[in-house]
C-alpha cells in the first residue's frame, strides 16, 4: 500500500442541463431544503482528509457565490464548453496546489445522493491501486444491443457495469489522459474513459445503485426520497 498521498476533489458544475429543461441549471434546483449541488458537495466537506475542493463553474455563473461554504477548502474555477474540458480546467487549477501523485476525486454536481460509506469504500480501495478507479454498479437488467429499432443481440450483463461518480485518479496521469484525448479528438464522457484511452484499466468499486444523477424532472422526487431513506436529510 502506498503512502497516503493528499486527496482533492473536483465538482464539475458548468453544465446547463439541456435534457432537464427550464432556465435554472439542474445543479441549482431546490432539493429537500438545499440545492442539488449543495447535497453533491456535502460528503466531501464532511470528510476531513480532503485537502481542497474545486467547484468548476460556467463563465459568468453568479449563483454559486450565494451558496459557497465559508471555508478556504473550497474554491471556484471557470469551466469549459464540455465536461472533459471543465474537469481538465479544475485539474490544472489544482496543479498549482497539489503534486502529480496526489489523488483527485471527480464527482458530478448533479449526483446528490452519495453516501459517506460509498465515498469511504472508494477511497480505501483505490488508495491500494496504482491506476485508480470509480464507483460503479453491476448491470441488473437484461441488456440489448440495437440495430435501428430491432434487437441485434443480447449482451451478457455479467460483464457490464454502470459507471457512477466519484471517480478517483492521480492528478498527473489524469491531466495527461484528458489532454491526450482532447488532442486526438476522442469523445470522453467520464474520467475513466480518458484513462482507458491512455491504456489504463481502472478499478471498479461496487457502489449503491441509488447514487443517481439528476437528469430529468422525475429524478428530483426520486432523489428526495433517497435522501430521506438513507438518512442524509
Amino acid at each position: 500500500m502506498d503512502r497516503e498521498d493528499p486527496l482533492w476533489a473536483i465538482i464539475p458544475a458548468a453544465g446547463y442541463g439541456a435534457r432537464f429543461g427550464g432556465e435554472t441549471p439542474k445543479q441549482y434546483l431546490p432539493l429537500s431544503g438545499r440545492t442539488v449541488i449543495e447535497w453533491a458537495i456535502s460528503p466531501f466537506l464532511r470528510r476531513p482528509g480532503i485537502a481542497g475542493i474545486a467547484v468548476v463553474l460556467a463563465p459568468g455563473d453568479e449563483r454559486w457565490g450565494e451558496l459557497a461554504p465559508a471555508t478556504d477548502r473550497v474554491f471556484a474555477v471557470t469551466g469549459g464548453d464540455e465536461r472533459a474540458r471543465s474537469v481538465l480546467n479544475g485539474l490544472l487549477a489544482l496543479r498549482r496546489r497539489a503534486g502529480p501523485r496526489d489523488w483527485v476525486l471527480v464527482h458530478d454536481a448533479a449526483r446528490p445522493c452519495l453516501t459517506d460509506e460509498d465515498l469511504q469504500r472508494l477511497v480505501e480501495t483505490v488508495r491500494q491501486d496504482e491506476v485508480g478507479g470509480l464507483l460503479a454498479v453491476p448491470a441488473r437488467d437484461t441488456l440489448k444491443r440495437s440495430e435501428g429499432e430491432r434487437v441485434r443481440e443480447t449482451i451478457d450483463r455479467r460483464v457490464i457495469w454502470q459507471a457512477l461518480t466519484p471517480q478517483m485518479f492521480r492528478l498527473g496521469p489524469l491531466i495527461d489522459a484528458l489532454e491526450a484525448a482532447r488532442a486526438s479528438g476522442a469523445a470522453v464522457t467520464d474520467e475513466s474513459s480518458a484513462m482507458e484511452l491512455a491504456g489504463a484499466r481502472p478499478r471498479l468499486v461496487a457502489g449503491r445503485g441509488d447514487n443517481i444523477k439528476v437528469t430529468r424532472p422525475e429524478d428530483l422526487p426520486l432523489a428526495e426520497f433517497i435522501l430521506g431513506q438513507t438518512g442524509l436529510t
